[in-house]
């Protein structure tokens, strides 16, 4: 017959008990013996403790309830859990300690099956979606974001170009009689590697060869020395993917500054490129409303609407691999120290936060109303009509207002069959 020890030993195998302090371990696994936790209970106090220490909180020993029975230890416990999970984070005498201090990266350059070019891998019919196509010019990003789905995809830290993209591209057939929106910013960052491999140039010679595609990048970077250098198409687009300095500091770990990707966008924009910005995720934390205030008052006043194509919202929504994923990783970070709610079978914040953070953008931005395309991402239906007081009855009424906007605002012929 087993011990306990035997059980306890084949119980925390598939936890995450081995990233715990030494401490932890020992305290954890002398209060398993006292009280014989079952599987289920030792999984769920190992996996607090886990996150306990990735948000910089107590740990698991000074959050320990002092009782006799596992059952009620356990409710204790998860009751401590919740009520530093549910509030606010702050991030004050907060350690963003990270895996690395700078960008080291191995690069492969190889023929790739098939070409890349399909819907965006999170499109739904449950949320309202612009139907945006994605284009991977590159898979796998060099920067650190703590909240990024892209490292539960890829192979931390190895950038595969494919070889054969060049050409893919040129041959690549489109119907003439219809207005495409291709993004290349969803398995790495757009901008981040420069012309590596020849990619910008092959992305510009495909925007002047399709007249009929408005072609976004996106990006966190500040690397826009191939578009000063070069002549830009006028059916392509430039945007930023912005935070307040307090997330970018402490969870968009290796990207440019807030202040660099700023004067990257006016620098672009001063050469004729039209720019836009995401907010996404917009972050809850303390005063973090003041905080997001203070970056939607420096764009209004570093840019004119008629210079931006977008703004574009959205929040934190995770599917579980990448919960699984960040929770594996040996850093700091607070970003799953926040309340869980469903959102079309992923976690994300309850609807009544997220009214009030999308609300709160959609008001600074006033004076941009009617002169920019505003739009959620991968949000409840239900968030339009009580943020911006309209709303799309299906995605191809987004996806048609969206696209006519960024053509009007590009001069580029908008149609669609």
């Amino acid at each position: 017959m087993n011990t306990y020890k035997e059980k306890f030993e084949t119980s925390i195998k598939s936890t995450y008990f081995k990233k715990l302090k030494a401490e932890q371990q020992a305290f954890i696994e002398q209060k398993a013996y006292a009280h014989k936790f079952s599987y289920q209970q030792l999984r769920l106090i190992i996996e607090m403790a886990n996150d306990f220490e990735m948000w910089g909180e107590k740990n698991i020993i000074q959050m320990w309830p002092e009782h006799t029975h596992a059952k009620v230890i356990l409710q204790r416990i998860t009751k401590i859990y919740n009520e530093v999970k549910n509030k606010p984070k702050s991030y004050d005498g907060f350690d963003p300690s990270i895996l690395r201090s700078e960008q080291k990266f191995s690069f492969t350059t190889k023929p790739k099956e098939g070409f890349g070019l399909g819907m965006c891998p999170v499109a739904s019919e449950e949320t309202r979606c612009c139907n945006l196509m994605t284009l991977d010019a590159v898979e796998s990003c060099g920067f650190d974001c703590s909240y990024c789905t892209i490292q539960s995809f890829y192979k931390e830290d190895k950038i595969t170009f494919d070889s054969g993209f060049k050409d893919k591209l040129k041959n690549i057939k489109l119907d003439p009689n219809k207005t495409y929106h291709i993004g290349t910013g969803q398995s790495s960052d757009s901008l981040m590697w420069g012309n590596k491999e020849g990619v910008l140039e092959a992305l510009f010679d495909f925007a002047r060869a399709n007249e009929n595609v408005i072609l976004e990048f996106k990006t966190k970077s500040d690397n826009i020395k191939y578009f000063l250098e070069n002549d830009v198409p006028k059916n392509i687009i430039c945007t930023w993917s912005l935070n307040t300095k307090t997330i970018v500091e402490n969870e968009e770990h290796l990207a440019a500054s807030l202040e660099k990707r700023i004067a990257a966008a006016r620098a672009l924009a001063d050469k004729g490129v039209i720019v836009g910005f995401h907010f996404h995720p917009i972050v809850q934390y303390d005063n973090y409303l003041e905080e997001y205030q203070e970056v939607y008052d420096e764009l209004i006043d570093t840019f004119k609407p008629e210079e931006v194509s977008l703004i574009s919202m959205g929040t934190l929504t995770f599917i579980k691999p990448v919960i699984n994923k960040l929770r594996q990783r040996n850093f700091n970070s607070k970003i799953l120290q926040m309340p869980f709610d469903n959102a079309a079978g992923k976690a994300s914040y309850p609807l009544s936060i997220k009214e009030e953070m999308f609300k709160h953008a959609y008001e600074s931005f006033k004076p941009w109303h009617k002169k920019v395309f505003f739009y959620l991402c991968m949000e409840d239906h239900s968030l339009w009509k009580k943020c911006f007081g309209y709303e799309y009855y299906a995605n191809v009424d987004l996806e048609r207002a969206m696209v006519s906007s960024y053509c009007e605002k590009t001069g580029t012929p908008y149609i669609y069959s």
